[in-house]
């Protein structure tokens, strides 16, 4: 009898480790077919949204543009005048400061981290072997009342005042419709270094065959939020290549 329990504990054994290892792949690759599918995603040339941050009571506008060519930036609209966030042509990343309204370079550090997401668009699950990414599945976790499935995504590693550091991120996806309903991972610098940041998702609509979260918010794991609602996704834009040149100054001569 103790030799039969052995011999079955053995063969479960041998049999659910394979099976779990193609847990986070079938994950993944369900989210991708109910999505619209992979093939839609890497179609996509770019993206360009609109949408409205809430931020203590008072709704800010916004823009954001990704293109699959890795140039990004946030456009906020504020008390009338057009503020320029993460942006990014490809080499250079900039913003403008909010208190002088002036466009400052970020240092090399934070463009080179920030370079090595932008062959993550339109998902930073596609073609994630390719990119030299990790996936593993950590099991079930609640989100909020919802069950989920929690995967583990690691990339390249980031470097974090000189010292290279591993750049992990959690997904949890509904496990009823396998899609992102949270996002989480570790702030690296800044006032909040070491806390853990979430990003949430709900309300996904359909834009031109592809599903997209319109309902957001991003805050402090447990702690305070910013909702955002995107009102408009336009697939493929076009958009201006200055719109993401950094501005030189231009000096007045005087008479």
């Amino acid at each position: 009898m103790k030799t039969f329990k052995w011999i079955a504990a053995i063969f479960f054994l041998v049999v659910a480790l394979p099976a779990q290892a193609q847990t986070a792949d079938e994950i993944i690759d369900t989210y991708f077919e109910n999505i619209g599918g992979e093939e839609k995603l890497k179609s996509l040339e770019g993206m360009q949204m609109t949408a409205k941050v809430n931020q203590q009571g008072m709704e800010i506008p916004l823009e954001i543009v990704q293109l699959k060519d890795g140039r990004q930036m946030t456009v906020i609209n504020f008390q009338g005048k057009e503020i320029k966030q993460g942006v990014f042509d490809g080499e250079t990343l900039w913003g403008h400061n909010f208190m002088t309204m002036k466009a400052e370079k970020s240092d090399a550090e934070s463009t080179e981290n920030f370079k090595l997401n932008s062959n993550d668009f339109p998902d930073a699950f596609i073609d994630y072997e390719d990119k030299g990414y990790t996936v593993e599945y950590l099991g079930k976790e609640s989100i909020d009342g919802t069950d989920t499935f929690k995967i583990k995504l690691v990339k390249e590693p980031l470097t974090i005042d000189g010292k290279q550091e591993e750049d992990v991120t959690f997904y949890f996806f509904d496990t009823e419709n396998y899609v992102p309903i949270a996002i989480q991972s570790e702030i690296k610098a800044g006032q909040g270094k070491g806390m853990m940041q979430e990003i949430t998702m709900s309300d996904y609509q359909e834009v031109d065959g592809i599903y997209f979260p319109f309902s957001m918010t991003q805050g402090l794991k447990d702690g305070p939020s910013s909702p955002l609602t995107i009102e408009t996704i336009v697939l493929n834009p076009a958009v201006e290549d200055s719109a993401f040149e950094f501005p030189e100054e231009v000096s007045e001569e005087k008479n």
